[in-house]
């Protein structure tokens, strides 16, 4: 895969980071986001395809992207299609600090180091080119202002944008929720986007922990008592992943 279209995943970190603060927005959820964003891109690829709720590896060639293929290698070895809502939920932590790291290396950010009331380390980041952060927020403006259908891209972007809060940072206060609600309904224009939005709210919501808690009785059933799916905890949840990076 070239470099010459950034992938969905780049897209929506550009989006969430706050040029003033060199921050991102919605630093829980951002990693389900991108998790997401993966499988979209790798659709595009056509590396992958929706089986129902489930993800199937139908090509396993690289991309060229090492982001995006340690993430088709993962669902390579799964061996069988998986649960978007499952794999999304996974325990693969610190997912936005990779592609922090990843933006940096390919220069559309820049890393500034700072310090946290004068003494705690932490480190910015600024959009190398504001221009294509405006650029990427245009598109997903026109969408919304003028009803017409997007292209898949910038409809699954728009779908996970909603999926992980960023709404209200794109289009904030009284003023913008109309555009907010314009944004969400984005979501039908892209079938594999719309379904990985929703898997990213299940997780987000706790449903996932239900549907492995029901497969857990059927597991005992079958002689396998107390069987866990990845991503789950002790206590039956499924946990989000969580970062350090603000």
């Amino acid at each position: 895969m070239g470099k010459s279209r950034r992938t969905v995943p780049e897209e929506l970190l550009l989006l969430a980071l706050d040029p003033t603060t060199g921050t991102t927005a919605q630093p829980q959820t951002l990693d389900l986001g991108l998790a997401g964003a993966q499988l979209v891109e790798l659709s595009l690829a056509g590396r992958i395809v929706p089986e129902g709720d489930r993800i199937a590896v139908v090509l396993a060639r690289p991309t060229g992207d090492p982001t995006l293929d340690h993430a088709l290698e993962l669902l390579r070895r799964r061996g069988s299609p998986v649960r978007a809502a499952h794999w999304i939920g996974g325990p693969r932590l610190g997912l936005r600090q990779t592609y922090l790291a990843h933006l940096e290396r390919c220069g559309m950010v820049t890393a500034v180091p700072g310090q946290v009331c004068g003494v705690l380390p932490t480190t910015r980041y600024q959009a190398s080119d504001d221009c294509t952060n405006a650029a990427i927020k245009q598109r997903l403006d026109t969408a919304i202002r003028t009803g017409v259908p997007p292209d898949p891209r910038t409809a699954a972007l728009a779908a996970l944008a909603h999926s992980v809060g960023l709404g209200k940072h794109l289009y904030p206060g009284n003023e913008g929720r109309s555009s907010r609600s314009r944004l969400r309904d984005l979501i039908r224009y892209d079938p594999l986007g719309g379904m990985v939005a929703h898997a990213v709210m299940d997780v987000q919501n706790g449903l996932p922990a239900q549907q492995n808690r029901s497969s857990q009785g059927s597991g005992a059933a079958a002689g396998r008592p107390g069987a866990r799916t990845a991503g789950q905890g002790s206590g039956g949840r499924v946990s989000a992943p969580r970062v350090g990076v603000r």
